[in-house]
């Protein structure tokens, strides 16, 4: 069940309804049969075992690891380690939730990577055969949330759950099992077991937000999905500028799915009387990469940091690591050095997490890994010939030239992203970069790559209406500017938005609701 169709719509009113109908204390009740529900609906019923077993071990793990705290004196005097039994507990939660990620999503990620250099010795290609695991709804997102939350139970920030019913609602909130945002207990977990009264601005505000990510989503994305099929489907026949056009159809799309996803996710939760985290901040007005990624996923990279670039840092290895460094390269280049060798591992991981492939690890991992180093290595040079040639670094056009730069480079990782693999990559950026054919731009040939001119102009039009929200975004919520309107103004407004997207929606031939992109992560 596509969270932008019609039956989604039914389903998200009935529990609506609900929620506020029934005494509040059995509010969240609610919320987890429907999460339970929606994951029945999704057309991989049996599959809810997954989140479900994964819930069981990570409450096995804190009843664990509470347990042994709590009972810390009686246990030493038994001569046993308390601190050893809560780290092995933690552990092993880790590893079994680890174990069936990795088994699921990217076992064929190591096979396929020791055929292709089985392929490359010029022995046989396929020394081993790949699997064809079922991969259940959000696995990534909801193993994160739970061992994130078992990882602050560990370290005493966060409240410890005693009900596996709570903790079930938890890691696999409805809304959050498409696209995220991913959860941490200590910011966002209690306010789910907690009474809500209806708020009429609070819900009405959650389902505008989600009007906007529908219009993201039906309006833009599928527009861009189309020109982004013809171009990468067949390169060799559209090359040059429309490689260019391609990629940056495919940011759009990329951007408009995931962000609508996170909108209408974000709208739901609000009327239910929840505040999730923000996942996307306006990412393309980035001046860096670092900044970009500040401002994209934000949840994920928020995770990452905390959970496995910090901990990395404060390992032994990497503590020897640094010492070692700097009595070698001296004080400051040898932690930057040391940092450098950490994030090489964070940004891999970065990548892996966006798929099982080489090209994934490439174009969301490893080439911005590369990019940020680059920028730390050169911004004292940049800086230096900046004074020298007495300019301004916050010049509104350095700030654009700033902008436009991290844009290009975040849509040569889209190209790895988008295509079928490396190889192919690298031929669509040679093709990028050595035919020229400008005329394309005039000669009516952009109306070949699946939109003819209405089609085009609406994705145009549409952009443009993104850009200009998103400019008054950056000071300050549109839609609090907007209830501040006369009453007559409003309606004009979100009901111009509706019928915007109910007429002009892509529903086209044989067309079903758009399924996000980053559903199956």
């Amino acid at each position: 069940m596509s969270i932008t169709s019609f039956y989604f719509l039914l389903f998200y009113v009935l529990v609506l309804v609900l929620y506020y109908l029934i005494p509040k204390k059995w509010q969240w009740a609610v919320l987890l049969i429907a999460s339970m529900a929606y994951y029945l609906f999704s057309g991989q019923e049996f599959l809810i075992l997954y989140p479900i077993a994964s819930v069981g071990i990570c409450c096995i793990g804190i009843k664990i690891i509470v347990g042994v705290k709590d009972r810390e004196s009686a246990l030493k005097a038994k001569g046993r380690n308390p601190e050893r039994i809560r780290k092995h507990a933690l552990i092993i939660v880790i590893l079994c939730n680890v174990a069936v990620l990795f088994l699921l999503k990217y076992v064929n990620f190591g096979i396929n990577t020791i055929n292709g250099i089985a392929g490359f010795s010029g022995r046989m290609g396929n020394l081993l055969k790949g699997t064809s695991w079922l991969v259940p709804l959000g696995i990534s997102y909801y193993s994160l949330s739970l061992m994130g939350y078992v990882v602050d139970v560990y370290y005493g920030i966060a409240q410890p759950l005693k009900s596996p019913a709570r903790l079930a609602l938890y890691g696999m909130f409805f809304p959050c099992m498409l696209s995220g945002p991913i959860l941490r207990f200590r910011e966002d977990g209690n306010q789910f077991f907690v009474p809500h009264s209806f708020d009429y601005v609070q819900v009405t505000r959650g389902m505008q937000r989600m009007l906007w990510g529908f219009f993201k989503v039906l309006v833009i994305s599928e527009r861009m999905a189309l020109v982004v099929n013809t171009v990468y489907g067949d390169y060799i026949s559209y090359p040059g500028i429309y490689i260019w056009i391609g990629t940056i159809a495919f940011a759009f799309q990329l951007y408009t799915n995931f962000s609508g996803g996170m909108d209408i996710a974000l709208g739901i939760a609000q009327s239910f009387g929840l505040k999730l985290p923000e996942n996307f901040d306006r990412p393309f007005f980035s001046k860096t990469i670092s900044e970009y990624w500040r401002r994209w996923h934000i949840t994920l990279g928020v995770w990452m940091k905390e959970y496995i670039f910090y901990p990395l840092l404060r390992s032994s290895f990497f503590t020897k690591l640094g010492k070692n460094m700097r009595n070698y390269f001296g004080k400051k280049r040898g932690k930057q050095l040391t940092t450098f060798a950490g994030m090489f591992l964070l940004w891999f991981t970065v990548g892996v997490w966006h798929g099982g492939d080489w090209k994934y690890v490439i174009g969301s991992g490893l080439l911005h890994w590369f990019y940020i180093v680059c920028g730390e290595l050169l911004e004292p040079w940049f800086e230096k010939w900046m004074r020298k040639l007495h300019i301004n670094p916050q010049a509104w056009w350095v700030n654009g030239f700033r902008v436009v730069r991290t844009f290009f480079l975040v849509n040569i990782g889209f190209v790895f992203f988008r295509a079928s693999s490396v190889g192919d990559a690298w031929c669509m950026l040679k093709e990028a970069v050595t035919v020229f054919n400008p005329v394309v731009l005039v000669n009516g040939a952009l109306f070949t790559l699946g939109l003819d001119w209405i089609e085009f102009s609406i994705a145009i039009v549409s952009l443009l209406l993104l850009l200009l929200v998103s400019l008054l975004q950056g000071k300050g919520s549109v839609r609090e500017r907007i209830s501040k309107k006369r009453l007559p103004v409003r309606w004009v407004i979100w009901y111009m938005l509706l019928f915007y997207v109910i007429l002009l929606g892509y529903y086209g031939p044989g067309f079903s609701a758009a399924e996000f992109i980053y559903q199956g992560f």
